[in-house]
């Protein structure tokens, strides 16, 4: 699937068209008064109802009382941890979104974290944009769940009413007739030269603006592979007409059901040396049978899988990464915002890239943003960078060289 969400494409204000920041119910849970108080303020500043608690066993006193669209809570509390918190909430409510924040990073917590659902790992200090995305996410993943229970227990199925469902349908059709490839350059870190091109979804469709909400259409009414196969064809009409490029194309783990992407005749297949697929929706994976002899058909075929590595994106999989055994590697732009001025970062990061060139594995930093971003990830030894500051997507054929890109813009 072209163009998944992460960060970059995040949606602020409206959470995801769903409800209002005044109608969010956030549980924030901190030992220490000063972190707690902080995070209060910020967060009844962009506007949610916030209730905080001191501890782990007040906040399920208030589970216990009250309703929640999300908990954020710290990892590191005396008696009960965040990571124990988090498990006792999972034994009771499976669709609350929780969001974990530490100082302390570690491989360990993280995995944890996972393997119990949290929605988010993040690393403090916190930015309060990236504080207000999360749980935003948070709230609107979090009511998705709770309605697809009800539909469920109403009319069997998980999908919308018929009626939204029409309404979707036909609006996603529209967004089928719009559809169009992005390409932002992917770059060599010590001399800039390019190196590749991710294709980026985009629409036409003033209803389904964004690479989210036209995946969220097409799940809601089973066309993820429609929409997955659709961009595909596009990407190879791109390919056919460059001679070099190597371009990485995001695959959601629906579509590695689809019989037609291991067809030898497929569009794509005929550029399969050239083309990286970035598997998006770590949290599918899991669903999906045979995922190894999946990934071997596509290696035999000629293509190359990449992964996204990070401790902030959603249900990052250690379980996914050994099945997926990745050509590259990708740090979520999570780890690279502000990774000069955060030592946590900048170890966190430099293991990665040891752990991977250790096994012969590319690293790309991807949202890089600012000269000395660029500068701390090139000396802690990443391969390759992508973002803003090298180049923005552009549409059509990426026929120009990174230069040019830079100077057209989107």
């Amino acid at each position: 699937m072209v163009g998944a969400l992460r960060s970059s494409d995040a949606i602020g204000g409206a959470i995801d068209g769903l409800t209002s920041r005044s109608d969010v119910k956030v549980l924030l849970v901190d030992d220490d008064a000063a972190v707690r108080n902080a995070l209060r303020r910020v967060l009844q500043h962009s506007g949610y109802r916030v209730v905080s608690c001191g501890s782990a066993a007040e906040a399920l006193e208030q589970l216990a009382a009250d309703s929640y669209d999300a908990m954020l809570s710290d990892v590191r509390m005396p008696g009960m941890s965040g990571l124990k918190l988090l498990r006792a909430v999972r034994e009771h409510d499976l669709d609350l979104p929780v969001i974990l924040i530490t100082g302390s990073p570690d491989l360990g917590s993280a995995t944890e974290a996972v393997e119990y659902g949290a929605l988010q790992y993040l690393i403090k200090p916190v930015e309060s944009e990236r504080l207000e995305e999360a749980v935003d996410r948070a709230a609107a993943d979090g009511r998705m769940a709770r309605a697809r229970r009800r539909y469920i227990a109403d009319y069997g199925s998980s999908t919308f009413r018929v009626g939204e469902r029409a309404g979707i349908a036909a609006t996603l059709a529209r967004a089928f007739d719009s559809l169009a490839v992005a390409y932002q350059p992917i770059l060599h870190a010590v001399d800039g030269s390019l190196f590749a091109y991710e294709a980026l979804m985009r629409s036409g469709e003033p209803d389904l603006p964004h690479p989210h909400a036209v995946m969220r259409a097409a799940e809601s009414v089973d066309r993820l592979q429609h929409l997955g196969g659709t961009m595909r064809r596009l990407v190879a009409l791109d390919l056919a007409t460059t001679q070099q490029s190597i371009f990485f194309v995001n695959l959601h783990p629906e579509d590695l059901s689809d019989e037609a992407l291991y067809d030898a005749d497929a569009p794509l297949t005929q550029f399969a040396r050239r083309v990286v697929f970035e598997i998006t929706e770590r949290a599918a994976l899991e669903h999906v049978g045979d995922l190894r002899d999946h990934i071997f058909e596509l290696r035999a075929l000629g293509f190359r899988i990449a992964w996204v590595d990070d401790l902030g994106a959603t249900y990052s999989g250690l379980t996914s990464f050994r099945q997926l055994k990745p050509d590259f590697v990708k740090l979520d732009m999570e780890l690279v915002r502000g990774i000069e001025r955060n030592e946590i970062k900048r170890r966190m990061v430099r293991s990665m890239i040891e752990r991977c060139h250790g096994t012969g594995k590319l690293v790309i930093a991807e949202g890089v943003e600012t000269p000395d971003e660029k500068q701390t990830l090139v000396d802690l030894g990443c391969d390759l960078l992508q973002g803003y500051l090298l180049g923005r997507p552009v549409k059509g054929t990426p026929s120009l060289p990174a230069s040019k890109l830079l100077e057209s813009g989107e």
